[in-house]
Formats: structure tokens, C-alpha cells, sequence
């Protein structure tokens, strides 16, 4: 119950995104410019902020990098065998396969704020730093393998990764922090003001985003991604935390990033590299819909498997 309750203000912003883009308010021309303004603006200096002043004790960066692509290679290898099982077709699996693994960091960074505060957000934004750079190089090199379409050519991958905004923030953050970097008072008052901007902003414009009419006639493949995204991925992300030796606090991050539905940016991804973009836009609603029931569900359960 308490999870639940430290979760609804995240879903309740979502549904008022939602509803504030089918009632045209403050009108359409406004979401995309406000994304791009998140994007590129409010969650870098929130990062910049929380992870500067995060507690880095206890926080072993090797074995957090190990676990990650443990988890992200065991995803892999059972999305490649439910391929060659089911057979699906060439884009469509494309899209499977980022429904299956790639996360909503709005969503994450969220939730890992409301449940454990500022130090779990830190936690969670280190952790996206590493999972971002893996899962484009991995999507992009699932896209080569099965989607009827040029190849793309791997500067362009590289520039991608480098200059993702959420890496730079983690990235500048976390040098800061090494280099016991102190800010005076006016600027720490001035990223804190921007960071409690970031994620209301982001939560809005994930319920902005959803395309609820985009959930008819996609079936069996939007459900069997769901299912591995939203109940199997939690228990592997989780799984190769514990095998790896990572300590409690950060494996309840690990339950909650497990647990996100996949990444709205997917659906770009998928519209330009020849995937299946509207078996992706449903995937991202459903999946989104559906986090909001999963999550105070599947949270609880991983967290006493940690520590029982």
C-alpha cells in the first residue's frame, strides 16, 4: 500500500498529460517544443544537481556496469529465442524487441525519487548512463540484423550516445562529484528549482504522448512484449543485481528500473529504421497503461526478494 500510494502522484501527472492533449491545452503546438526543453534542459541540470551531491559509498561502478549487461544480454538471448519460436516478421520483432527491453527514464527517475529519495534518483541516473549507450547499440544492431532497411552508419550511433543529454548530465554530475566540485548557493538554489521542474514537466509529457487508439488490432506481439517487459524483465534486471553482488539499496533501484514500461523515444527509433511503428505506438501506451497496475505489484514482490 505504501508503494502504491508513493506511486500514484507519478500516474495521476501522467493521466492529466493524457488529458490535457485530448482537451488541446494549452494546445498541440505546445508538447513538442516542451519535450525538446526537458529533453535538453531540465533533466541534464536536475542530473547535474542530485548526482554533484550524491553519496557515492557503497556504490561499486564495476559490478553495477556487469550487471547491467548481464541483464541486457539474458533479455536478448530470450527475445532471439521467442523470435525463433513465434517468427515473427522482420520489423515487427524490431519492435519486440525495444518493447522488451528499453525503458521510460521519466517514468524511472520519478519513481526512484518518490520511493527513495534524492540518493535513489542518483542511483538510478548512474544506472541510466550505462543503460542508455547499451541499449541503442543494441537496438541498432537488432535493427541491422532484421529490418528491411538501410543500414545506419555507426558515426552516427557514436554522436548519438555521446551527445544524449541525460549521459552528459549523469556524466557531468558524477565528474563533479569525484572532484568534490561545491556550487555556491544562488546556483545550487537555481538547479534545484529546475530539477523540481523536470519531473512533473516529464510526467506530463509521457500522458501527452500516449495513443490510446493506436491499442486496437495489434494482438498477440504487443502482449507477449508486455508480458516479458513488465513481469520477466524485472525479475532478470533484478536477478543479475544479486548475482553480481550489488548492495540492497541499489537493487530496490534495480526493482524499479526493471519495472518501467518501454521508452516513448522508441517509437522514432522504429519509424526510422524500419521497424513496426505502429505495433511500437501501442506498445508504449499499453505498456504505460499497464505499468500503472504492475508497478505497486512487482515492486513489493522484488523488494522482498532481495531481502528475505
Amino acid at each position: 500500500m505504501q508503494i502504491t500510494l508513493a506511486l500514484l502522484p507519478i500516474f495521476i501527472l501522467i493521466v492529466i498529460g493524457n488529458a490535457m492533449r485530448r482537451l488541446d491545452f494549452p494546445g498541440d503546438q505546445f508538447w513538442a517544443p516542451a519535450e525538446k526543453f526537458l529533453y535538453y534542459f531540465l533533466f541534464p541540470a536536475m542530473l547535474v544537481d542530485k548526482l554533484t551531491y550524491a553519496n557515492r559509498d557503497g556504490l561499486l561502478l564495476d559490478r553495477l556496469f556487469y550487471a547491467i549487461s548481464l541483464a541486457f544480454i539474458v533479455a536478448t538471448i530470450l527475445l532471439w529465442l521467442m523470435q525463433r519460436w513465434i517468427k515473427w516478421s522482420g520489423p515487427a520483432f524490431t519492435s519486440i524487441y525495444q518493447g522488451g527491453i528499453r525503458f521510460n527514464s521519466y517514468v524511472g527517475l520519478a519513481a526512484a525519487h518518490s520511493l527513495m529519495g534524492d540518493q535513489g534518483l542518483a542511483v538510478a541516473a548512474l544506472s541510466m548512463s550505462i543503460m542508455i549507450p547499451l541499449l541503442n547499440l543494441l537496438c541498432i544492431g537488432n535493427f541491422a540484423l532484421y529490418a528491411q532497411q538501410i543500414r545506419p552508419g555507426w558515426k552516427s550511433i557514436l554522436k548519438a550516445i555521446v551527445t544524449n543529454p541525460l549521459i552528459v548530465g549523469s556524466l557531468a554530475g558524477l565528474i563533479f562529484n569525484v572532484l568534490g566540485v561545491r556550487f555556491p548557493d544562488t546556483v545550487n538554489q537555481v538547479l534545484d528549482l529546475v530539477g523540481n521542474m523536470a519531473l512533473p514537466m516529464g510526467l506530463l509529457c509521457v500522458g501527452a504522448a500516449l495513443n490510446l487508439r493506436a491499442l486496437s488490432n495489434q494482438g498477440s506481439s504487443m502482449l507477449s512484449a508486455t508480458l516479458f517487459k513488465l513481469a520477466l524483465f524485472p525479475v532478470i534486471f533484478v536477478g543479475a543485481g544479486m548475482l553480481v553482488g550489488l548492495p540492497d539499496f541499489t537493487l530496490g533501484v534495480f526493482a524499479i528500473l526493471g519495472s518501467l514500461p518501454t521508452a516513448t523515444a522508441s517509437y522514432i527509433l522504429a519509424r526510422q529504421l524500419g521497424g513496426d511503428a505502429p505495433l511500437m505506438a501501442a506498445m508504449i501506451s499499453g505498456q504505460t497503461l499497464l505499468a500503472m497496475a504492475s508497478m505497486p505489484l512487482v515492486i513489493p514482490l522484488l523488494q522482498w526478494w532481495i531481502t528475505r
